[in-house]
C-alpha cells in the first residue's frame, strides 16, 4: 500500500513523472532530487532494513549508505562497519561529547547516531546516498539549515503483525518488545502528525510491491 503526503507520482505508458512540493512552495524535478539526500525512518520490524539492504545491493552503482554507529550489541549476521559501527559506550560518549555526531539519540539503553565523517564519506562516492534514523533523528535532520533531505517513512500494516515480526527475531526480551511497541506508536503518531513533512509513506503489508513503490519513487 501507498501513501503519499507531499509527494506525487503519476504513471504514464509506464514513465514516471513527479512533482514535489517543498514547505516554500518550491517544486524539485528529477535533477535536483539527485542531488539530495534520503532519509529513510520507521518503526523497528517496519521492514525498512530489509528494504534497504535489498536497494542498496541492487543499485550499487547508484547508492551509498551512511553507516550509523551504535552501542548495542550485534545481531546474528550484522558485521562491524556494514549495518552499523559498533562501538563502545565510553566511545560514543566520547564522540558525542566532541560534536561528531549530525544527530544521535538513545534507546533502550544504547546510542545511535549518524556522524559527520560517515556522512563525508557517503558524499565522496558522488551517488545518492540513504541514512536509516529514528523520529529523533528526523527532527534533528530537518532543523539543520542547508541540509533539506527527503523523508521516507515505512509503516508496518498493523500492530499485530509489527509484534509477529519483533518476536520472530527472537532477540526481544518481553521488555524490550514492549518497549519497541511503544516507540512505534509514537512514531506513526509523529509521522502523520505533520511535524516533519514526509515526502513518501509507505504501508509495509507486501515487501515486494513495497520495495517496487519505493524504486519507483526514487526512479531506480
Amino acid at each position: 500500500m501507498l501513501v503519499l503526503t507531499r509527494a506525487k507520482i503519476e504513471s504514464t505508458n509506464s514513465k514516471l513523472s513527479r512533482t514535489i512540493s517543498t514547505p516554500r512552495g518550491a517544486k524539485a524535478v528529477l535533477g535536483v532530487m539527485r542531488q539530495q539526500p534520503i532519509v529513510i525512518c520507521g518503526p523497528s520490524g517496519s521492514g525498512k532494513s530489509t528494504l534497504l539492504k535489498r536497494l542498496l545491493s541492487e543499485n550499487k552503482d547508484k547508492l551509498a549508505f551512511t553507516i550509523s554507529h551504535t552501542t548495542r550489541k550485534p545481531r546474528k549476521g550484522e558485521q562491524n562497519g556494514k549495518e552499523y559501527h559498533f562501538v563502545s559506550r565510553d566511545e560514543m560518549e566520547r564522540m558525542i561529547s566532541k560534536g561528531e555526531f549530525i544527530e544521535h539519540t538513545e534507546f533502550s539503553g544504547n546510542y545511535y547516531g549518524t556522524s559527520k565523517k560517515s556522512i563525508q564519506e557517503a558524499m565522496k562516492t558522488g551517488k545518492l546516498f540513504i541514512l536509516e534514523v529514528d523520529i529523533e533523528g528526523v527532527k534533528a535532520l530537518s532543523s539543520l539549515d542547508g541540509f533539506k533531505p527527503i523523508f521516507i517513512f515505512i509503516k508496518p500494516p498493523s500492530k499485530q503483525k509489527l509484534i509477529e515480526r519483533l518476536s520472530s527475531r527472537g532477540t526481544e526480551s518481553i521488555e524490550n518488545l514492549k518497549k519497541r511497541l511503544d516507540r512505534a506508536d509514537e512514531e506513526m503518531k509523529f509521522a502523520e502528525s505533520g511535524v516533519v513533512q514526509f515526502d513518501l509513506i509507505l504501508v509495509n503489508d507486501d515487501l515486494d510491491e513495497t520495495y517496487l513503490n519505493l524504486k519507483r519513487f526514487l526512479l531506480l
